[in-house]
């Protein structure tokens, strides 16, 4: 079985949870104005803002998702990996220091900075609340199936009970409390990374015993969704008993049955020369009944260090240039991405000048440039461990740390866990804020104390964390990588080009700057509704009838929002009058 709930588990999580919930309620008290709630009365030290940078950034989708993703296609989810740290040194050598000279609280104080506008304001905040909004989506998908082998519990329950836990933890503390969470998640995700790949390393390879299978898992489904697996009726989803877990290895170089302990290097090198077996899922339908099968494939170690096994990426291998536009829209989208998220974006008001923002940036960049480096081992570690939920790539790191040890089985869960609860956190806060700050009192011009203008964001956290929720619930079994990847476009493609501009082109009206921000963000939202992923894996239509050609909208909306403000600009400096910076 694949999935047991356990005591031990379940102490750990609780100890956790409970422990960072009294932590909110404590550095509570000491968020008082609206300066501490929103930005922690930018008095926080750089080192701490620093790991703080990496635990926000450090989502579901970095842990759970590459993780799960490099364990069942190799290579390419490094790709991801790769992508979301380049995009670090747009942040660190474009973004941080003007971000910090600019701003006050929100995305939008930097861009209305220099024009004090309504209309920039709002523009601003849409797109924040939408980047936030699509960003929650996978780490409630992440929280939900966390909850599966931790406690017991159904999908959807998981849901609700992160995004319960993230709204208070919001609401009693705001910015304060959602930093030093962050923190002590971050440091104690890469911590316990590093000790998961260390006995990764120390076990090496093994030869599993017997042949490769050749008969596929079936699972099928009826009319009141009770889901069936090779005949046999499940119950609840994390009863599963009869799903086989996935992952060996079936020959190793020179017919060796075990290596021993390996060297980073020297683990690679072992896993290139080796034959395994993972599992594809190939969908179809019998007597009108959906049908699942998660088939055994044999892969050879080589070809799973190479880009293009995944659907996204397997256009690196053809000739033409068209396939490859998909891959290359996804990796601009992810350089652009990161210095364009409104949670990322926020924390550089939380220090006290440019200085701290450059060197928080920096500790923030080498601990999530470590990390990174961790997921192939912990990735390509799962994928021979012998352990895999197939119909769950999500499952992957924490199934592998169960593999060794409950113990290690019940922190790693518990921190992925609290990995949701930070960035979820970081991300209400800043949509929260959005709404209070841009909206009520910037759009709405409402004159509100400290107090009522933490009340407003209090309640629109609340609201927030509810969307989330439902959001969570619809897009059950998407990998939460791939899910991030979308809000990384829409941020690209709604705020970097305003962020650019605004710094670096003199002639940039408000006029531009609303019609690129609004341009980008519903160019891309409609793209990615349109793609042919959003046909297969939600709407359960042919990917092929989609209305655009490829599933990443990066490499057409982020220049056509360049464009707009660009056009715009120069159509409407003409007149000469305030809108000139």
């Amino acid at each position: 079985m694949i999935y047991t709930s356990s005591t031990l588990a379940i102490i750990v999580f609780l100890v956790m949870v409970l422990g960072t919930v009294a932590l909110s309620f404590y550095l509570g008290s000491k968020a008082k104005s609206s300066a501490g709630y929103f930005a922690a009365g930018g008095e926080i030290p750089w080192f701490v803002n620093g790991i703080a940078f990496a635990g926000d950034y450090l989502s579901a989708a970095s842990f759970l998702g590459i993780c799960g993703m490099i364990a069942f296609y190799g290579f390419d989810g490094f790709l991801y990996s790769i992508g979301y740290l380049a995009g670090w040194l747009v942040a660190l050598l474009v973004i941080a220091e003007p971000l910090k000279r600019l701003g006050k609280y929100t995305f939008a104080d930097a861009l209305a900075s220099k024009f004090q506008s309504s209309g920039i304001r709002s523009a601003a905040g849409l797109s924040t609340l939408v980047v936030s909004l699509v960003y929650l989506i996978p780490q409630m998908v992440g929280a939900g199936a966390l909850v599966k082998p931790l406690l017991g519990l159904q999908y959807w329950q998981g849901v609700v009970l992160v995004g319960s836990i993230v709204v208070v933890i919001v609401v009693t503390a705001g910015m304060v409390s959602t930093t030093y969470v962050q923190f002590l998640k971050g440091g104690l995700l890469v911590l316990f990374s590093l000790v998961l790949s260390i006995m990764v390393l120390n076990r090496g390879l093994t030869r599993s015993e017997g042949q490769a299978r050749t008969v596929p898992q079936r699972i099928t489904v009826d009319e009141q969704n009770n889901k069936y697996i090779d005949g046999v009726r499940l119950g609840l989803k994390q009863d599963q008993s009869n799903v086989q877990p996935v992952g060996r290895v079936l020959e190793l170089n020179g017919g060796k049955t075990s290596t021993g302990p390996l060297g980073p290097i020297s683990f690679l090198t072992e896993l290139s020369g080796a034959k395994i077996e993972l599992s594809q899922t190939v969908k179809s339908t019998q007597d009108g009944k959906p049908v699942i099968e998660y088939a055994p494939r044999v892969v050879q170690g080589a070809a799973m260090m190479a880009p293009g096994n995944h659907p996204t990426f397997q256009g690196i291998r053809q000739q033409q240039w068209y396939p490859k536009l998909d891959f290359i829209s996804l990796m601009l989208a992810l350089f652009g991405g990161t210095a364009s998220l409104p949670h990322i974006l926020i924390r550089y008001y939380t220090v006290k000048d440019q200085a701290s923002a450059r060197k928080s940036t920096i500790v923030g960049i080498a601990t999530i440039g470590f990390f990174y480096l961790l997921t192939l081992y912990i990735g390509f570690g799962a994928m021979v461990s012998g352990s895999m939920d197939p119909s769950d790539s999500n499952m992957a790191a924490p199934l592998l740390a169960k593999s060794f040890s409950e113990l290690l089985f019940a922190a790693v869960s518990a921190i992925a866990f609290t990995t949701v609860l930070g960035t979820v956190s970081g991300l209400i806060v800043a949509a929260g804020g959005c709404v209070a700050h841009d909206f009520v009192a910037g759009m709405l011009g409402m004159q509100l104390s400290d107090q009522q203008l933490i009340r407003v964001a209090k309640i629109a956290s609340i609201a927030i964390g509810a969307i989330a929720i439902l959001a969570g619930l619809a897009f059950e079994g998407m990998n939460v990588t791939y899910l991030v990847g979308w809000a990384f476009a829409i941020a690209a493609s709604a705020n970097l080009p305003a962020l650019l501009m605004l710094l670096f082109y003199k002639g940039t009206t408000k006029q531009g700057i609303i019609t690129g921000v609004l341009l980008g963000t519903v160019s891309s939202v409609l793209w990615i509704a349109l793609c042919p992923e959003m046909y297969k894996s939600m709407y359960g239509l042919d990917p092929k009838s989609a209305w655009v050609p490829f599933s990443q909208p990066g490499i057409v909306t982020i220049p056509l929002s360049f464009l707009a403000i660009l056009v715009v600009s120069k159509m409407t400096a003409a007149s000469g009058d305030e809108t000139r910076i």
